[in-house]
Parts: C-alpha cells; structure tokens; sequence
C-alpha cells in the first residue's frame, strides 16, 4: 500500500533505534521518525506509534552487579525507563501524546479489548499521538505479549490500520540471510507468507531487543490475516520514511490476504492463548473443515488440560493429532468430558444444568 492511499496507519519503533547505545534514548534515529509522523498528521492521517524503549532507558538508574539482569531489575528500568521514553518522544511534537501501558492480559479480555480500541479512536480524533508499549513494568512471562512486533499487529488490527510499518535494524527480508551471504537480495514483495518464506526469518543478534525477523513475520501473518498490508523497512536510514511518504517502494511489503477473517475470529486465533485441547472425530472435522459448522458434542472424543467456560482450546483430530481449529467452550474440561459423545437434549440429565446446545459455537470456531 503506498502512503498516498493509507488513512491509519500503526508505525512501530523497536528499541534498537530508539536506545541504540543500550542505555539511554536518544534522538538521533526517533527524529526523522518524527518528521515523518508529523508530516502524517499535516496530510490529514492518523497514526498510531508503538513504541519499545522503555527498559533500555532506564537501564543506567538500576544498579546490578552482573550484565545479566533479573524479572524484578528489568521491571524497574520499564518503570523509570518509560517517563524517559515518553519525554523524549513529546519533544518532537507540538500536539499532546497519550501513553497507552497493555499486557497480553488486556487483549485477552474481549471487554478491554474493544476499550483500548474505543480510547484509540477517541484519541486521534482529538488530534492525540496514541503511544502504545507493553507494561513491562508489571507483566509477567505469562502477562507478556512476548515482543513489540506482535503487540502492533494487535494493535493495528483493534484500531483498523491500513497498513502496519515496522521500522527495522535491516533493510527488509532477504532471500538468504545477509550477514552470511552478501549477494543476498531483498525481497521487496511478498504475496504469500508461505513456510519458504517462515523459513528465511532468524532470531535477532541484538542484546537490547526481544524480536527478531522471526516476530516480524509473525506480525506480518497476523496483520495480512485481517487484511492490513505490513511494510517492514530500515529504521536507522531517514531517506526510507522520506521515500515512503514520497510513495516510493521501501524495504519489503507483506500484502494483504483478501480472504480476511472477521475481528472476532482474528481476535480468537492470534490473540486468545489456548488452556486446553479437545479432540474429535473424523466427521466433527468434516463438519467444521468443509461446511463451518459448530463443534457439537457428539462428535467429541476426548479433552486435555484443565480448561473453564470460555476459555479458547486447540481442537484437533482424533484419529491424525493434528490441529485443525482454536475456539472458546461453552463448557470446562469435566463437563465436556460428561457430555462427550452424547446429543445435546441429554446435557441437563447428565450435568444438571444446560449452557449450550454445542461445545463451540461457529462463530467462535476458527480454523488453524
């Protein structure tokens, strides 16, 4: 998608750029970044910026007597680290900015999913820059979304972005890894994000940062998924944002699937952490594979895990133990296990009481 067409667009900036020292932010790559945000919003756009940073600047204020930092140590420098963040980023502008603190908790719940979303929107249309980071300072490994990469994607697809920009270390995704092969080539459009495609990202090589290309695909699978084009390019080179809004081609842009999902199923699939697993039979899967149909009970063979009602569970075959679809149970994991196998006008004799008529509903029911 080229500048001249985006209306919303979700930037994110990973702490290599903004801390390129490891310790401390500085301004010397986040400027041009924001010219670049500031030219947006004098060509009428909204723009939403996550942004990392906030560990590496407050790194300096926390004493440790190792390199090596502890849960609690890296928590505090999130703490001090953000205000410095957020301070260095409302410098560049001339309009107010709004910090925006989430956990993967926060996207888990549908109800404060749909307030981010709503606070969002009620931002920009006030003329607010919405900065987004993950609370590091409170999340926990289970809390976390993992990395910034995949929390703008999330982000990007609450708020309806047109398009998902990852500013990057590198130029964009090569068809071999360029650190090892210097006639490598950028790919600059990929159509498919295919498992060849899987296959030439790698872990990042930078202490400070928590992504790599690996979390820039997977954000790219998760934004194309809900029809959001993602244009990954170089964050340290100025002319990359300058060429962007000149609607030049830029690093490599993930395009959008046209058979996108529906919030809701996008929200199911990529966002939701499965608590369990419930296992059916060959015709529950044709039911679902080739027809849509919700997961009733009858077609239920076994449970795995302890899960409660409304929890998201992987679904796989029975006979073949390969996932096939994600949803949210109308029943835990005993009352599915009870009501497995049985038809539905048996649920109150068996349970006692009666939720549902199936297992999953459709429209919670996703495919994998």
């Amino acid at each position: 998608m080229q500048y001249s067409e985006c209306k919303n667009i979700l930037l994110k900036v990973g702490s290599s750029i903004l801390a390129p020292s490891g310790s401390g932010v500085s301004a010397e790559y986040a400027l041009p970044i924001a010219r670049f945000i500031q030219q947006c919003f004098k060509d009428g756009k909204q723009l939403v910026l996550v942004s990392s940073g906030s560990v590496a600047a407050g790194r300096s204020a926390i004493k440790r007597n190792t390199n090596h930092s502890t849960l609690a140590q890296k928590q505090a420098m999130a703490a001090v680290g953000q205000t410095r963040m957020m301070a260095n980023w409302s410098r560049f502008f001339d309009r107010p900015c709004a910090q925006i603190l989430m956990t993967h908790a926060d996207l888990q719940n549908r109800e404060a999913y749909l307030n981010i979303r709503n606070t969002i929107h009620e931002l920009l249309a006030n003329g607010i820059l919405p900065i987004v980071n993950e609370n590091d300072s409170v999340a926990t490994e289970e809390l976390k979304v993992g990395d910034n990469d995949r929390l703008a994607a999330m982000v990007a697809i609450a708020v309806g972005s047109d398009i998902l920009m990852i500013a990057s270390d590198v130029d964009g995704l090569f068809d071999h890894d360029p650190r090892q092969n210097k006639h490598a080539k950028l790919i600059s459009k990929v159509e498919v994000i295919n498992q060849s495609i899987i296959n030439l990202a790698a872990g990042t090589s930078n202490p400070i940062a928590t992504g790599g290309m690996k979390t820039k695909v997977e954000a790219a699978i998760k934004a194309t998924s809900h029809g959001i084009d993602t244009q990954l390019f170089n964050g340290f080179d100025s002319s990359q944002l300058e060429n962007f809004a000149l609607d030049n081609s830029i690093g490599t842009c993930f395009k959008a699937k046209s058979d996108q999902l529906s919030a809701r199923k996008h929200w199911v699939k990529h966002t939701l952490v499965a608590k369990g697993a419930i296992y059916i039979d060959l015709g529950a899967v044709k039911a679902i594979q080739k027809t849509g149909a919700s997961l009733l009970s009858v077609g239920v063979v076994k449970t795995d895990g302890r899960f409660e009602k409304g929890d998201a569970v992987n679904i796989f075959c029975n006979t073949t133990n390969q996932a096939i679809a994600k949803g949210i149970s109308q029943y835990n994991h005993t009352a599915t296990d009870l009501i497995k196998g049985k038809p539905s006008q048996h649920f109150k004799q068996i349970l006692g009481y009666f939720d549902s008529d199936v297992v999953i509903e459709r429209d919670d029911l996703v495919l994998t």
